[in-house]
């Protein structure tokens, strides 16, 4: 089984944006020598708790600072943006760092409305244009014509002789059932939303279209995961992510991922302990043992080779140390 790692830059309280980044720097390096196949980096908006923003300069960075890992973006909210421009961000990645670079693309807004709308400087935003927006990026990739813009001539630049490979991220059927009908790998974001993904994946699987780009159904899941050498020590670093999701759900601001010392006295009401039984569907949390069969059966539902691990964290070593720990185990 191949593992990848999706990177969302998480920002510990009392720490700073650079801080954080520069911990995605450090970790893509490690995980590069652990034998991590992907490292794909997220898009969030108006956040003090996440810091990626702009997932092709951030990779452009760790691209410089490694040699052999895939390196990708999880994804680009391409609804925000052109796919002219997209597809030239991602084509110089591709003449910096040839073969190395995957182009994941979600429909999601990544951030609160304010943050949509200062994207479009107050113009709505048009995510039902998601499945005509990926025929264009493919285009552009590909060096193909437009015929049905005026100008649809323009070449993306710089011209590459592999254009990246585009992904299809999403959490619902619908994600799943366009990757289908294009063709594309497919990332389910079970880290998201834990129902109804294998059902989804399994559609996938069963409706692929063959495409220029893929001959063949390829997907993975992707699962936040907090492993350490014990149960007891995972439960305790991964209260610090129960605590954020619920304060999440509520509404409240974050300034960053709580020190588990706080979050584990935080006193739970027992809708909140509810909710987080429910958030831990999305995790998989404990000591090598329990983490390996978990990855297992997770890859053996989602009918995958290759899992995905987010792992979010107050200390950076504690992060560190779980993704060390499961490439130990493959």
């Amino acid at each position: 089984m191949k593992l990848s790692i999706l990177d969302q830059s998480p920002v510990a309280q009392g720490q700073t944006a650079t801080q954080a980044l520069k911990h995605t720097l450090d970790l893509a390096q490690k995980a590069e020598k652990w034998g991590y196949h992907r490292f794909w980096i997220s898009e969030h908006h108006d956040s003090e708790s996440l810091a990626g923003t702009t997932p092709e300069i951030l990779l452009s960075h760790i691209g410089a600072h490694t040699s052999s890992i895939r390196l990708g973006s999880g994804g680009v909210m391409l609804p925000h943006y052109s796919p002219f421009k997209v597809a030239e961000n991602f084509k110089m990645l591709e003449a910096l760092y040839p073969d190395r670079i995957d182009a994941g693309m979600g429909r999601a807004p990544g951030g609160m409305p304010r943050a949509t709308l200062a994207l479009s400087e107050g113009n709505p935003r048009h995510a039902e244009r998601f499945p005509t927006q990926i025929d264009d990026l493919l285009r552009y990739l590909r060096g193909e014509p437009i015929p049905e813009y005026p100008y649809g001539g323009a070449k993306a630049a710089p011209i590459v002789d592999t254009p990246p490979p585009v992904w299809i991220l999403g959490s619902s059927g619908s994600s799943a059932q366009l990757a289908a009908q294009k063709g594309l790998p497919y990332t389910f974001a079970h880290f998201i939303n834990a129902d109804g993904g294998e059902r989804f994946v399994n559609h996938y699987v069963n409706n692929f279209t063959p495409s220029e780009q893929a001959e063949k159904p390829q997907h993975m899941v992707a699962v936040f995961v907090v492993c350490a050498d014990t149960d007891e020590q995972a439960n305790y670093i991964a209260s610090s992510l129960d605590l954020t999701m619920l304060q999440l759900e509520k509404g409240m601001p974050l300034h960053g991922t709580p020190d588990p010392a706080q979050a584990s006295q935080y006193e739970f009401t027992p809708y909140e302990l509810s909710r987080v039984e429910e958030n831990r569907r999305r995790m998989i949390i404990g000591g090598p043992e329990i983490v390996k069969a978990e990855l297992e059966d997770y890859a053996k539902r989602y009918q995958t080779d290759e899992v995905m691990v987010c792992t979010i964290t107050y200390d950076h070593q504690d992060r560190l140390r779980s993704y060390e720990l499961i490439s130990e185990m493959f």
